[in-house]
């Protein structure tokens, strides 16, 4: 079975100016694979710098909610999250807004400090979902 790269606009088009040698989604059979995206505005499609984490976390699910759409599965059927963010003082802010997106029997996930990004934004969400 091969692998299908499905594209997500305008998400597949930010990241490509970025040059990001990534997918949007990848599938493989029943599961899909989302990449992390940084928060981009939907306005202009820059990265929403100095938002503040409680925008940028919905920015990054309502893109996560997105890719999980266009790929034929939703919210719902999300397996796994992956949130790295810049700082553990964060998690409280993050999990408020995360807890909207996944009310009821969350996804598994884990939450991972990361020093830094090549821009300035604070959080990434990436996932594994069912189809």
């Amino acid at each position: 079975m091969k692998r299908e790269v499905i594209r997500v606009e305008p998400l597949s088009t930010y990241t490509e100016r970025w040059k990001a040698p990534t997918s949007a989604v990848t599938r493989h059979g029943d599961t899909i694979y989302v990449s992390g995206f940084p928060p981009f505005d939907p306005e202009t499609g820059e990265v929403a710098v100095d938002a503040p984490i409680e925008r940028q976390t919905e920015l990054v699910l309502e893109q996560l909610k997105l890719c999980v759409e266009t790929a034929g599965s939703s919210l719902d059927n999300v397996i796994k999250c992956n949130v790295y963010c810049t700082s553990a003082d964060k998690f409280a802010a993050v999990n408020a807004i995360y807890a909207r997106y996944f009310p009821k029997h969350p996804p598994a996930r884990i939450f991972i400090c990361v020093p830094t990004w090549p821009g300035q934004f604070d959080i990434e969400i990436d996932c594994i979902a069912a189809v």
